[in-house]
């Protein structure tokens, strides 16, 4: 095969998938690129625009262009920027949410600095960090947030014992009417679609919807129902999946004066006990079963073996459910005629409250012991939206759908993103690895599809997609762990490579520390910004941060004042584990986040897992997901990797371990994969990285959210080590 893209000929794109004649068309147009073009970023941005590469064209095609192209950046230094895929033009930039606002207020705030979106977007930001108050007061007007009584300021610094501040003291509002209300700005009447939705199994069928107003009429019969059932201020859980149903029930529970209990339907009796043992759940929403995959599995009994002391269960399928009921459960149909039955039915008035009241009880991951309970407020759901508004540009009739659930941080963030912005949220009851899924994404229209790797991953390994139409999607999404460059490839180009906007942030910030924006050129799976106000340093070994804009790799610090993160946690001393300990920078305490960060020359960044997964060989430092970055691409038989180094039982350096999976259908050896493995390290990491073991595995362990819980092989390998050095 040939080594570089001048190099490649008719015959190795017809080896690569295209018949004869497409092979000879898309040969003439390269050769007229490159003969037009000089740098390797130039022709792959011309080859984009012209759009030559299709998403019906073979994956292995898509690679051959884009590694013959790059193939060059493997052999960069550590910390050169990767390859960019995509482009920003002015005059997209300027139809986004944040170019039209920059357009707007930029020559004001900025004065004769201010250029264009693209240009000044490094200085705007700096600007939004510095001055939070003017950034807010201008975003604010452009989301569907009104307030019964308005705040005092937008953030308030005088109290030493918060080092975040206070948001929009004195405010008080209903989120959740805020979502169900139409509004001018954004463009959200009552006839607007809320909600699209197809149940599994119908994938023929066409898709179903509810409109703003249908959608306000739903809710309050639940929140009446609620209000018969409840009392105000009770923490309520919903265990489900996030049907149009779970939607429905989360926005009656808030709109109530309740809070909502966020729990994963695969969770276990065990871990569905502490939940509701830590938010003292009065109730609990759930259904008879799951359906996912063409299969029906138990969830209402997982609920009752979880001790829960009131159930109301929905049927999977149907009107009626499909399990005998304990005496004190309540059927999803009985329960809602005790909304039809109050005195208020139809109507309903919202509980208003001040905006640092509980709305939403969230879980940490939890692999470390009992997980934290993290309070979402009113103000939580601002934010999220807010960076949904800036970064991914969901904008008023855009369609949004990303596979997820209530239990987890994306749920709630896609839910207030959709309904605060005018979106319309998309949701398929059901698996989304099948290919019901991605043509629900087709029928559907979805315009901005938020995923994360391991699904991506599916994706392309079982080809489920093909001869799909998903060119209606503007922006992909990503988040949840780290991405793979070739899943990236393969999913951006299906719809002739538009940018994947990664995110990276956790429950207890509301949204995302570091992203990817739509006014910069962007790399597969790298971040190219902190996020809008947010703004963060990377620490060095001494704990001391790293000059700005140096490259640099080191655990991540953020600045504190971020609108809508946590000021405390309900279980956990919220001081000991966000902020005591943290160095001081420019006169204002850090807030501890736990990931390693690297920066790029160009200021690029790439998150390399948690300070936890970081290994010391030979006295350099790395990270388990720069390895396995480079391990995965090592041979077509791997499916993906897990790097881990553990010290021998009798001490001495760190021992690098790889823990692979096989893709189905392909076969290995232990003694095969290690000298590639070794070969993949040294040529593009360190040549003085050596893989001391390989193991082969069915499966990785993973939390509930999929993350990969290396801490469990890394205690494999060292009981293995000890019973070794013991024998």
């Amino acid at each position: 095969m040939a080594n570089t893209i001048r190099e490649l000929q008719v015959k190795d794109f017809v080896d690569a998938g295209l018949s004869v004649a497409e092979a000879i068309e898309f040969d003439g147009v390269l050769r007229e690129i490159v003969s037009l073009c000089v740098s390797s970023t130039d022709i792959w941005r011309q080859i984009v625009t012209r759009r030559v590469l299709k998403p019906s064209q073979p994956h292995s095609f898509h690679q051959l262009v884009y590694y013959s192209l790059y193939h060059s950046s493997s052999n960069a230094s550590d910390d050169a920027d990767p390859p960019l895929y995509w482009f920003p033009s002015l005059k997209q930039a300027r139809l986004t949410n944040l170019g039209r606002l920059m357009e707007t207020y930029g020559p004001k705030l900025l004065g004769d600095s201010y250029k264009d979106p693209i240009t000044s977007f490094r200085l705007f930001h700096k600007f939004s960090v510095e001055h939070p108050q003017e950034y807010w007061s201008i975003v604010l007007k452009e989301l569907s947030v009104s307030f019964i009584e308005a705040p005092r300021c937008i953030l308030d610094t005088s109290d030493p014992s918060k080092p975040g501040g206070t948001w929009l003291p004195g405010a008080v509002l209903n989120i959740a009417d805020c979502c169900l209300q139409p509004s001018t700005r954004p463009y959200k009447p009552d006839d607007s679609l809320a909600i699209v939705w197809r149940d599994e199994g119908f994938d023929d069928t066409e898709v179903n919807h509810i409109t703003l107003k249908q959608l306000r009429q739903q809710v309050t019969l639940v929140a009446n129902a609620i209000e018969a059932t409840f009392s105000k201020g009770d923490a309520i859980a919903i265990d489900m999946q996030m049907t149009a149903s779970a939607v429905i029930i989360y926005l009656a529970i808030v709109l109530a004066g309740c809070v909502v209990v966020s729990i994963a339907d695969s969770f276990a009796p065990k871990e569905i006990a502490t939940r509701l043992h830590i938010s003292k759940a009065k109730g609990i929403f759930t259904q008879d079963f799951i359906s996912r995959g063409g299969r029906k599995f138990p969830l209402y009994s997982r609920v009752v073996e979880a001790g829960a002391s009131k159930v109301i269960v929905l049927p999977v399928i149907g009107d009626d459910v499909g399990v005998q009921l304990r005496e004190q459960d309540i059927s999803w149909k009985a329960f809602l005629s005790f909304g039809r039955k109050h005195p208020r039915s139809p109507h309903y008035s919202p509980v208003y409250q001040s905006i640092d009241s509980v709305t939403n009880i969230l879980f940490s991951s939890g692999t470390t012991g009992e997980p934290k309970a993290i309070p979402w407020t009113h103000l939580s759901p601002i934010r999220s939206a807010a960076d949904g508004w800036a970064c991914i540009d969901i904008q008023a009739g855009d369609v949004y759908c990303w596979p997820t659930n209530l239990g987890w941080v994306m749920g709630p963030t896609l839910l207030y993103s959709c309904f605060l912005t005018g979106t319309t949220l998309a949701l398929y009851h059901g698996s989304p690895l099948g290919r019901g899924f991605g043509k629900f994404v087709q029928d559907a229209g979805v315009t901005h599809l938020g995923t994360v790797p391991s699904i991506v991953k599916a994706w392309k390994n079982t080809r489920c997609m093909e001869g799909l139409d998903w060119t209606k999607i503007k922006t992909f999404c990503s988040t949840g762990e780290t991405s793979n460059v070739d899943d990236d490839l393969w999913l951006s180009s299906k719809s002739y490579y538009k940018p994947i906007i990664e995110t990276c942030g956790g429950s207890e910030l509301a949204s995302g520390y570091v992203m990817g924006s739509l006014l910069q050129p962007q790399a597969f799976a790298t971040f190219s910004t902190p996020s809008m106000t947010a703004g963060f340093v990377i620490l060095d070994g001494n704990g001391d941060p790293y000059p700005e804009d140096v490259p640099c790799v080191g655990e991540v610090a953020l600045f504190p004042h971020i609108m809508g993160a946590t000021d405390r946690l309900l279980n956990a001393d919220h001081d000991e584990v966000y902020f005591k300990g943290m160095p001081i920078y420019k006169g204002k305490v850090l807030r501890r986040h736990g990931d390693i960060v690297k920066r790029t020359v160009g200021g690029y960044f790439l998150v390399q897992g948690r300070a936890d997964d970081t290994m010391n060989l030979g006295g350099i430092k790395t990270s388990s997901v720069e390895i396995e970055r480079v391990c995965d691409r090592a041979d077509e038989c791997i499916m993906e990797t897990a790097a881990i180094s553990v010290a021998p039982a009798s001490g001495g350096p760190e021992q690098l371990i790889i823990f692979v999976v096989l893709k189905k259908g392909y076969s290995s050896d232990v003694e095969t994969l290690k000298k590639k493995f070794s070969k993949a390290i040294q040529s593009n990491l360190n040549p003085l990285f050596k893989v001391s073991a390989v193991k082969i595995v069915a499966e990785f362990p993973r939390t509930a959210s999929n993350k990969l819980l290396r801490r469990i092989l890394r205690d494999q390998m060292k009981r293995e080590l000890s019973l070794h050095s013991r024998l």
